[in-house]
């Protein structure tokens, strides 16, 4: 039963009974005899470093160009099959459409699929960090900007910790003075990315600091923290399910690409032909 459950199976099995339905619906339709060689060009080459350029307003480097190159190949690959399977009879959408027609087949095959538990349990277990719940916290700041001098900072620290008010330091600033229990991604959007890791070792009920945010120094108190937590399974089954589908669809896109990709016989340009056509 276990290969039921590999992705090449799900694709072969309900690709097969996608492409008898559109044979029964166009009887007439037949792959193009010449339709066994795919080449791409110089031509082809020069065309996407204009369009790169017209876009971008720089030509591409190698890397870009090698990319624009797979995505050409790729493209070319799943209209030729789109067109095998009659996709484009009747319809006047470009052939991007065409290879977006085939994606949504992929993608309907991983819809279409309902694992058992046990399987999105698997996958749970596997790709847990997806899935885990940020931590949060909730503190007290006082900011004292770039500029403030650091022995000023250490006694504001000392004066807080031995019952201080906090109205007596720092400076004015839109930034709330205190903030309630709040997810470590809405601190990060608050003072800055990294802010949150930067607090979460502090010690609770006490002063602390200086932590560095976007806006300069802060003495910090932290009045409570909540630690990342992964949920239960039956918590976030539909997260997983949907997670699950869409990791399938990957492999299923993956292993398409490569069935068909088989079927031709491809001619690329190689990274050194691709760097010359980039110094001409």
């Amino acid at each position: 039963m276990h290969v039921l459950k590999e992705p090449l199976v799900h694709f072969f099995i309900i690709g097969l009974a996608i492409f008898v339905w559109f044979s029964v619906l166009n009887p007439e339709s037949q792959a193009e005899a010449d339709f066994d060689q795919i080449v791409i060009d110089d031509a082809d080459i020069d065309r996407m470093i204009q369009q790169f350029e017209a876009t971008w307003k720089r030509p591409p480097n190698l890397e870009e160009l090698a990319t624009l190159q797979d995505a050409l190949v790729r493209e070319e690959v799943l209209v030729r099959e789109a067109r095998s399977l009659s996709l484009d009879r009747a319809d006047s959408v470009v052939r991007a459409r065409l290879a977006q027609k085939m994606d949504f087949l992929t993608a309907s095959i991983a819809q279409a699929t309902k694992p058992e538990d046990v399987v999105l349990q698997e996958h749970l277990e596997k790709f847990s960090e997806r899935f885990v719940q940020p931590g949060a916290i909730a503190f007290q700041q006082i900011g004292f900007g770039s500029s403030e001098d650091p022995d000023s900072i250490e006694a504001a620290l000392a004066a807080l910790n031995s019952g201080g008010s906090p109205s007596e330091f720092g400076i004015s600033s839109l930034l709330p003075p205190k903030i309630a229990m709040t997810p470590s991604q809405q601190v990060d959007g608050m003072f800055g990315r990294g802010f949150y890791d930067a607090l979460s070792p502090l010690p609770i009920g006490k002063w602390a600091g200086p932590i560095l945010s976007g806006f300069g120094l802060h003495l910090v108190h932290v009045d409570a923290i909540e630690d990342p937590v992964l949920p239960q399974f039956e918590q976030i089954s539909d997260d997983v399910l949907f997670d699950w589908r869409r990791e399938l669809k990957s492999e299923l896109s993956d292993a398409q690409l490569s069935e068909l990709k088989s079927k031709f016989e491809i001619s690329m340009r190689t990274p050194e032909q691709l760097r010359e056509r980039l110094s001409q």
